[in-house]
């Protein structure tokens, strides 16, 4: 049958992702606290370093762009799957979903591209201690933020570009949200084809970012088998915070690559499931790391803290 006998004209998409959920209202809660928490805590570190000159440094200027990725990742999606569980709001306009599909596969790829240059922060950090703020000043930094950016949206572009022409033939979505397989399966098409050539992309931002932090790593392990053992515990901490976030990332995507790989054959819940904890976790775990287990981040935290209390003593 053809696309054009069978193709209709969508104006807005149904999102069918949650109709089998036996506790939608739960869920939504969960997504809802979740969303909130990693927000506030993204824009807390986000003012933390705006606010404080002192912080006005190569590596807090990374951080403070992880935090605008965060927001934006997790803002992608996570208005659309509140509102769906918890208002019964399961429509979303042609025009919404694509963008809504656009930042959210943005979102994926800065999340990968941010990690490896704060992997390249650190290596020269280590590496190159004395030399560090003469190799990254805060101008480069923020130049090679732009080109991150946009080398991204150059590879999004791939997306709208080949969403846009195709016919529809059904206007419900099988997924929680709109992502491009969720957008294609929607259309006339064989998907396969698409879908080959959006892993090749995909393939190629996470691996590409993965190997480049393991080297990283590898340089810095190698170093640090030279150093003494004080040195040793500096250089660890101050790893630590990287290693967290990184895991949390690229754990999800691997596991469901792994999955996919051996054949193991996930339910379309189990799917979802494992793509919302991909975009939530790393947003939530991402700022309260670096509020931990960044040092003068923490110091500011604390001061604040103590000069509440003390207002309040007095009162």
């Amino acid at each position: 049958m053809s696309s054009q006998n069978t193709s209709i004209n969508v104006t807005h998409f149904i999102i069918g992702g949650f109709d089998t959920l036996s506790r939608p209202i739960a869920v939504g809660v969960v997504i809802l606290i979740t969303y909130l928490l990693a927000v506030l805590a993204n824009m807390a570190n986000i003012m933390f370093i705006i606010a404080d000159k002192r912080l006005h440094k190569p590596m807090y200027l990374l951080i403070c762009n992880l935090a605008v990725v965060d927001i934006m990742y997790t803002s992608s999606c996570s208005p659309t799957m509140i509102g769906v569980l918890l208002a019964g709001v399961n429509t979303i306009s042609y025009m919404a979903c694509l963008i809504q599909m656009c930042v959210f596969h943005l979102g994926t790829a800065m999340e990968s591209f941010v990690l490896a240059v704060m992997a390249l922060d650190r290596f020269i950090a280590i590496i190159y201690p004395f030399q560090y703020h003469s190799y990254l000043t805060n101008t480069r930094v923020l130049v090679l933020t732009f080109i991150v950016w946009f080398v991204n949206c150059f590879f999004m572009c791939y997306m709208p570009a080949t969403a846009v022409p195709l016919p529809h033939c059904s206007s419900r979505l099988r997924y929680t949200f709109c992502d491009f397989a969720a957008v294609i399966r929607t259309t006339c098409v064989n998907p396969e084809k698409h879908f080959n050539d959006a892993a090749i992309i995909a393939f190629f931002i996470l691996f590409f970012t993965f190997v480049f932090i393991c080297l990283s790593y590898c340089g810095i392990l190698l170093f640090v088998k030279l150093s003494s053992n004080n040195e040793k515990k500096k250089m660890g901490s101050t790893l630590v915070s990287h290693l967290i976030c990184a895991i949390v990332h690229y754990c999800p995507a691997f596991v469901r690559i792994i999955f996919t790989r051996f054949g193991v054959v996930l339910t379309l819940e189990e799917r979802q499931g494992l793509l919302i904890g991909a975009v939530l976790g790393p947003c939530l775990v991402n700022p309260f790391v670096y509020f931990l287990r960044t040092k003068e981040i923490k110091q500011k935290l604390f001061k604040i803290f103590k000069k509440n209390t003390a207002s309040k003593n007095r009162i």
